[in-house]
């Protein structure tokens, strides 16, 4: 949008901006002709010099479209121009020797930035608008100007210049003229208005009919007419204004070589370069060209107009979302304790956790929202029949629910969203009696779904030591519980019950604790002291019943067919105090942490700082809507919906090494750059609440990222001033991801307000489901409903980088070296002669791995760069670099010769230092005993060789640099035949 020139000139005043309110004197970006029109009228830039300086001038493009001008200026008016026809080339973006080398620039936003090429001896006018939009503007009538020379001379942009003189202009109001032509039944070239609203809010899904009756009463005011018909030019100026999206014009612009529509080429061009689809096909292209484009001719020339590539980028297959994971997409081979796993905690509950009444449409929630483990408390009933809950007695609107009806709803919906298997978390305190019923309505509900546990064993001596697989137990149902031990006799027995509440609580006193992962937000529990286990009574029939058993205490000694429950206190303090050791225990068992007993309004814990110990089960409150919560929909939606997500690497390998608490690089793990570009927001709701007639919004978008520490990070773009429901933001923010696997990335939309920012909607999504690339973001309500069109628009670009942690931070075991400043991550010393001696060979081809891979991708870099490849917008790496070697083979080659002759042998002796290793794993405690290592010291012995062994195993040349490696030597022998 942008303000009419002749509105802008009052009083004087000379300068503009671009404005994205509602105003009638403003018109929207639609076409070429706009933007003339806007350069026209004029508007200050800042000029960079070489020398350092920056200054303010007015520059305008004359009325012939000849030249550019601008004020003050010590030359005469006659020198103070650049013709049009001098203009080499218009680049986006600081990419001139002026904006590399110039400090104060460093403070000028890039997306505001551009330059201006020209004359013979390719000089550049470097300049900076005062914001995105308007270099946006400058932009496309630059290049237009420049790709039609003499086309528009006298023009003024205005209805016969460039609106006409463009291909996909006409396409699009030709479409529009068949459209309004449906309408129009009598052939008068008039409709009513209420038809010219119905056709537009049809085209536009998504616009607000209120919004477009407005613009219609506008135009008649502005043209005191007496009636309210439209005519075909009111119907297309209604439609341009209020649908175009100049976010997605200026886009198509710079793809189209401004002739506003793109050709299979060029859409095969973007889908390869900017949305990392390399395999796009032609034949691809021009079937989806077909699929979006809404114009007749359009499909038939094979051209994808503004309407049509909008239509793509608000598609499902322009999501952020990675469409493979909506599906299974992860190895469900793989023991049980390998993966997370959705849990619930009391969903069965109304109101709080521990007062509220049984309801069995939690348990249906639950159950579709892909939870694989349902915690159901069970009381004793009247009439001999167990409860669900605890009996509050009948008030006329709440009945009792049996535990035979919550196991029938169970039985339905159990394998509805995930045929992976469920977990019956039971918590039970009735009698021998009713836990003879309970057992029997357990195995008459389920019947053959009830998973057996015959074969299971209680202990370790011999047998089997690996939990089957989700694949193997699919269909399964698996009660978790308490189990009498199989040497036991007699038809029960007593065991040990940690205090789980089922509903309704005691007195509450103790010690204060801060919440694992909201240390931040300054959360601060008072946990009550922990109670002395109680001693239960139960029955043989419900014991041969529970195939996993569940304790409370985290020894290794344990079966491997155990269930460890924890306190969220509990398990935050073991988080802190010992986070390796977590990790090391649920390689082998399944650990679950449960909301505190003092979370009286239900509210959930942060699951990421139990995720990051490695803890497969975080139950939460599913029935209370929130920032958890979401996270906790991101995390499960990456295996689609399944409730099992496979845990990284490192939390799964025998010897690998990983704490929770890491600051720094984790090894085994590729860090990333991430770069988040925010452009627009469309069709924002109002917050809920927020009914008064006629008010308007002020957004915002807050992005947080969570994942270990060295991770967390929270940014927000600007407030939209009265920007009603698609404010444009253009904000780009960057974040280092240590361990993308444990990332999770959550928008946030505000309403800023003075009170408090209302909420408006969010998004959550794992690291590993980004797609690259031009992408829209749904947007989810509170409860996590979608909002009906409201989405952000986005560009996503995902690289490798080396180290990890932030700039200003060295993580653990990470030296600085001399060689300009690089980091090397250093091996650790056990304190065993044997093994110090194994790992020592290492130290040298480690750091000679860091350099080869350092050196690469500095050449990689150089090279861009000096063939102006933009490496922040071009995603796939592998097409620039064989674009790179076509282009420059011999450059390539010889800048790399050391990755090539001596990658191979620098990786073998690591992966020769590696095997060594690995043949004292066993003897550990052994080589400990002779050097006389106990207790703390022993323990940091075997941390430090699992370290040293995750270095060497993982460190060395990732992907990233063999894949560089391999593509050189590939396409050094292609034939350089292709353009």
């Amino acid at each position: 949008v942008f303000q009419d020139p002749s509105v802008a000139k009052v009083s004087g005043g000379r300068k503009k901006t671009v404005s994205f309110s509602s105003m009638p004197s403003e018109k929207k970006v639609s076409s070429a002709a706009d933007c003339l029109a806007f350069m026209q009228g004029g508007c200050e830039l800042k000029k960079v010099r070489p020398n350092s300086r920056v200054y303010c001038r007015f520059y305008t493009l004359d009325q012939e479209q000849a030249c550019l001008r601008w004020e003050p200026s010590k030359k005469d008016g006659e020198r103070a121009r650049l013709d049009i026809s001098a203009i080499r080339e218009v680049r986006t973006g600081k990419s001139t020797e002026t904006f590399l080398h110039n400090g104060p620039s460093e403070h000028l936003a890039e997306e505001a930035a551009f330059s201006i090429i020209h004359g013979d001896e390719y000089q550049s006018l470097d300049l900076v608008a005062l914001s995105a939009d308007v270099a946006n503007i400058w932009v496309t009538g630059l290049r237009y100007l420049v790709s039609h020379p003499g086309a528009l001379a006298g023009g003024g942009g205005g209805e016969g210049g460039v609106g006409e003189g463009s291909i996909g202009s006409r396409m699009r109001r030709d479409w529009l003229a068949a459209e309004f032509a449906q309408g129009d039944e009598d052939g008068h070239g008039i409709v009513s208005e209420d038809t010219a609203v119905a056709t537009i809010c049809k085209l536009c899904p998504g616009i607000k009919e209120a919004k477009v009756r407005l613009r219609f009463k506008e135009i008649q005011r502005s043209k005191e007419k007496l009636t309210s018909h439209v005519t075909l030019e009111e119907f297309q100026e209604a439609y341009c204004e209020l649908c175009t999206r100049p976010d997605v014009y200026f886009l198509l612009v710079q793809l189209s070589k401004d002739r506003e529509c793109l050709d299979t080429q060029d859409l095969r061009l973007f889908l390869e370069t900017e949305q990392g689809l390399p395999l796009a096909t032609a034949e691809g292209c021009l079937e989806l060209l077909r699929r979006f484009e809404p114009s007749a001719a359009g499909r038939e020339k094979g051209l994808l107009g503004l309407d049509g590539f909008t239509h793509y980028l608000q598609s499902a297959e322009c999501q952020l979302f990675d469409s493979e994971h909506q599906f299974v997409c992860q190895d469900m081979n793989l023991p049980l304790c390998h993966y997370y796993i959705n849990a619930s905690y009391r969903s069965y509950l109304l109101d709080d956790q521990v007062h509220g009444r049984a309801d069995l449409g939690g348990l249906i929630r639950a159950l579709q929202a892909g939870c694989r483990c349902l915690e159901l408390g069970v009381t004793d009933g009247p009439d001999g029949e167990p409860l669900l809950g605890v009996d509050h007695g009948t008030d006329g609107k709440h009945l009792p629910v049996t535990l035979r009806s919550a196991l029938e709803v169970v039985n339905k919906y159990a394998f509805l969203t995930s045929q992976y298997p469920l977990m019956l978390y039971l918590c039970q305190r009735c009698s021998p009696g009713q836990q003879r019923t309970l057992a029997h309505h357990l195995k008459k509900v389920f019947g053959t779904k009830l998973y057996k546990p015959e074969a299971v064993p209680v202990s370790l001596g011999g047998r089997a030591t690996t939990l089957p697989s989700p694949e193997q137990l699919k269909g399964r149902v698996l009660v978790v519980g308490k189990k009498l031990l199989q040497e036991e006799e007699g038809s029960e027995g007593e065991v040990s019950e940690e205090d789980e509440e089922i509903g309704g609580g005691g007195p509450l006193a103790g010690r204060r604790m801060t919440i694992p992962g909201e240390e931040e937000l300054g959360v601060v529990l008072v946990v009550p002291p922990p109670p002395q286990p109680r001693r239960l009574r139960l029955r043989r029939e419900l014991s041969d019943l529970v195939a996993v058993a569940r304790t409370g205490s985290l020894s290794p000694e344990s079966p491997y067919w155990t269930l460890c429950s924890l306190g969220e206190g509990e398990a935050g303090r073991v988080a802190s105090e010992s986070p390796e050791e977590l990790v090391t225990f649920t390689k082998r068992f399944l650990t679950r942490v449960r909301p505190s007993s003092v979370r009286l309004d239900s509210s959930n814990p942060n699951p990421q700082g139990y995720w990051k110990g490695g803890v497969q089960l975080v139950a939460l409150n599913q029935q209370t809507p929130g920032a958890m919560l979401d996270l906790n929909r991101g995390r499960f939606s990456q295996n689609g919906g399944s409730g099992y997500v496979l845990r990284p690497a490192v939390m799964r390998d025998e010897v690998s090494y990983f704490s929770a608490q890491s600051q720094g690089c984790v090894p085994g793990v590729p860090a990333q750059t991430l770069r988040v570009k925010v452009i627009s927001a469309h069709s924002l709701p109002k917050p809920q609440g927020s009914g008064a007639k006629g008010e308007v919004i002020d957004p915002y978008v807050v992005l947080e990222l969570h994942g270990v520490p060295a991770d967390c990070a929270e940014q927000r773009t600007r407030t939209a001033a009265q920007n009603q429901d698609n404010p444009l933001f253009d904000e780009t923010f960057e974040f280092q991801v240590n361990m993308p696997e444990l990332a999770l990335l959550r928008f946030v939309v505000l309403d800023d307000d003075y009170i408090g920012d209302d909420f408006i909607g969010q998004y959550s999504i794992a690291f590993e489901c980004l797609q690259p690339g031009y992408r829209n973001v749904p947007l989810l309500g509170l409860t996590g409903e979608p909002l009906a069109h409201a989405s952000l628009f986005v560009h996503v670009a995902i690289t490798n980088r080396r180290g990890g942690g932030k700039a200003q931070r060295r993580g653990l075991s990470v030296r600085r070296g001399a060689r300009r400043g690089r980091e090397y991550v250093t091996l650790r010393h056990t304190g065993i002669k044997v093994l110090e001696d194994t790992f020592r060979p290492a130290s040298a081809p480690l750091r000679e791995a860091a350099d080869l891979r350092e050196d690469a991708l500095v050449s990689y870099r150089g090279l861009c760069i000096s063939k102006c490849v933009c490496m922040c917008v071009c995603v796939c790496v592998r097409v620039i670099i064989l674009w790179l070697v076509c282009l420059c083979p011999s450059q390539m080659i010889s800048a790399n010769k050391q990755l090539i002759e001596n990658a191979d042998g620098v990786q073998e002796r690591i992966a020769q230092v590696q095997r060594e290793g690995m043949v004292y794993h066993e003897d550990l405690p052994k080589l400990g005993e002779k050097e006389n290592l106990k207790g703390r010291k022993q323990s940091k012995a075997v941390e430090s060789f699992t370290w040293n062994i995750t270095v060497c195993l993982y460190i060395p040349l990732d992907c990233l640099i063999f894949n560089f490696k391999q593509l050189l030597l590939s396409a050094a022998r292609a034939p350089r035949k292709h353009n």
